[in-house]
This record gives C-alpha cells, sequence and structure tokens, in this order.
C-alpha cells in the first residue's frame, strides 16, 4: 500500500537557546533533558498547513503521473479556511485531475494511521488505484507564548504519503480507539463555532484580554497525556514479532516510559524528535522515511505504527515491509 513518503520542514528553528532566553529558568540541556529535543522548525507567518503539504507533495510527485492520482486526502488540525475543504485547494495547487476525489479530516497524533486506513479502504474498495495522503499541521500557530508546557514540544511539518494498489508494502491489523471524556486534556476551545472569539484572542495576544488569548491557543494537560498512554502499553502484541516499534513522537520522556513498559530493546525502537519536535500526525510518517533513507528498514521486516493524542484518540497497525 505505501509505496512512497516524502516530508518537509519550514526553514526557521527555534533552538532550546532560544527558549531558555525566554523562559530563564531553563537551560537548553535542561529542555533536553525533559524533551528530548533541541530544535524544532516554525512556519513562516505567510506559511499555512497546505504550504507545507505542497511543499512535501512536489517532491514525492516529481517524477509521478499525476494525472494517476484518484484521491487526495488531507489530515490536519490547523487548516487554512474553515471552509472550503483544504484537500479541494490542495488538488488545484498540485495540479491533480478534476475526476480526484478530495477531502479533509481533522484528527492529531492518530491521523496517520487513520489515513493509511482510509486509504487502504477506498484502495480494496477498487473506487482507487492511488492515493496521495497529505498530512500537516503549523501548531506553532497556536500555542500561547508564554506556555512553557507546549512551546518546547512542538513544531511544524508536511508529510506526503503514496498509496497505491501496486505496491508490495502491506498494512494490516487495525486498532482504533477513543474517549472523548479526556478532550479537555488537549483543546483549544475558541475559534470554532461555539466559542467563535477569534478575533477577541487576538486582541489579547496583542495586549487586550488575555484570557481571551489562552482560549484561541493549545492548552495541554501532560500527566492526563501521560497516564493515556498506558492503554498502549497493555496490547496484546508479542514483542518479538515486531522488527521496528515506530511510535508517535510525542517527546522522549513519554517515549522512554514507553519502551521501558514495553520491554522494547532501544535498537528496534525507533526516535526521530531532536532536530524537529513534536510534528503531531506528521512524527509517524517522517520517522518513516528517515529509517526508510537510513536502511533501518529492510524486506521482511514487520513494523509497527501507533498514534495517540488529542480526542483522546489513539490508533494502530501493522506494516509489512517487503522489497
Amino acid at each position: 500500500m505505501i509505496a512512497q513518503i516524502a516530508t518537509y520542514l519550514p526553514e526557521a528553528v527555534v533552538t532550546n537557546e532560544a527558549l531558555s532566553a525566554i523562559f530563564t529558568e531553563w537551560t537548553p540541556e535542561a529542555i533536553y533533558q525533559k524533551t528530548g529535543i533541541r530544535q524544532r522548525h516554525v512556519a513562516a507567518p505567510d506559511e499555512c498547513a497546505s504550504d507545507l503539504a505542497v511543499k512535501a507533495a512536489e517532491q514525492l510527485l516529481a517524477d509521478k503521473d499525476r494525472a494517476a492520482i484518484d484521491f487526495v486526502v488531507f489530515c490536519t488540525q490547523t487548516p487554512d479556511f474553515l471552509l472550503p475543504t483544504t484537500a479541494c485547494l490542495l488538488q488545484q495547487r498540485l495540479g491533480l485531475p478534476h475526476r480526484c476525489g478530495a477531502f479533509d479530516f481533522n484528527l492529531g497524533c492518530s491521523g496517520y494511521i487513520y489515513g493509511l486506513a482510509l486509504g487502504k479502504s477506498l484502495l480494496e474498495s477498487s473506487l482507487a488505484q492511488s492515493i496521495l495522503l497529505l498530512n500537516a499541521d503549523t501548531y506553532t500557530r497556536v500555542l500561547h507564548p508564554d506556555d512553557r508546557s507546549t512551546r518546547p514540544i512542538f513544531g511544524d511539518a508536511g508529510a506526503a504519503t503514496l498509496l497505491s494498489r501496486a505496491s508490495k508494502h502491506r498494512l494490516h491489523s487495525f486498532v482504533f480507539g477513543t474517549d472523548g471524556s479526556g478532550a479537555e486534556q488537549l483543546i483549544i476551545r475558541a475559534g470554532g463555532l461555539r466559542n467563535r472569539n477569534a478575533e477577541a484572542a487576538a486582541s489579547g495576544q496583542a495586549g487586550g484580554d488575555p484570557a481571551a488569548a489562552r482560549a484561541s491557543c493549545l492548552f495541554m494537560n501532560g500527566p492526563e497525556i501521560f497516564n493515556f498512554t498506558d492503554i498502549l502499553a497493555s496490547a496484546s502484541l508479542k514483542e518479538e514479532e515486531i522488527d521496528l516499534f515506530v511510535f508517535h513522537q510525542a517527546n522522549a520522556y513519554m517515549l522512554e516510559h514507553l519502551r521501558r513498559k514495553l520491554k522494547i530493546p532501544k535498537e528496534r525502537f525507533e526516535l526521530c524528535l531532536e532536530d524537529c519536535g513534536n510534528t503531531v500526525s506528521v512524527t509517524i510518517p517522517l520517522a518513516l522515511e528517515r529509517a526508510i533513507g537510513a536502511g533501518r528498514i529492510k524486506g521482511g521486516m514487520k513494523i509497527l505504527l501507533a498514534g495517540f493524542g488529542v480526542g483522546l484518540s489513539w490508533a494502530g497497525c501493522i506494516l509489512e515491509w517487503h522489497e
């Protein structure tokens, strides 16, 4: 199903040195020890999620027949507009055929697995032969400048994955889960139709109402998200059957907790956040792309993919890699 992956990281970076100048009680090394992150890429002021997706997709499609794409599917929680659906804009910008289906879906850290499942379903139902799955977010746009729990963690990125019936790499054994009672643990309370105070929030960020500014920024209850990951640790998969574990790259502390709890050797556990941070639904394709490029993924391997976060939502699957 997975034929190729390409990713894009914005040019601008925020280093731990820059953050320690703002949060003076932290040293750059202390931030790294807590998060496993040394820098995170940040979208330019005029860059939106669609721009990051386009730059990833252009790399992937450089030598492909764009007329062969049957669907473009876009996962984002930071769309360009409330409407129209950003995937429609991406169809036009990427020069995809008018017969191409296009839709967005709103998920965070579990979004890549959901996208793979949607793509697999479209391919296996014969509604499509070739699907362009795009993931991109500009979470740094919704971080409050004074929030020390989120600013060291998140970065911006885009990913493009080509899913094809012709690919030999198999996806199977999907598992999904949802616990909406945990929605308050990771939430942006304003900006949708229930709390339409985006303008007030903007004025708050500029020195107006600070409560309004906070309402339009990401709120994260770290300990609750951390406890939630114990569900993954109780999964009934046999550890020895998996050649490589690629989890959502939340932060190094959480990933190390999971690795130890599941008793996974370090050499079979992928880490990919030191130079880019938590890029939401892009973390898994970014980790996969780098592992493939470095030769850590070889023919015959079974790879466990798992995403978990905002919703609360989680999903996992097995990727079998064949040369």
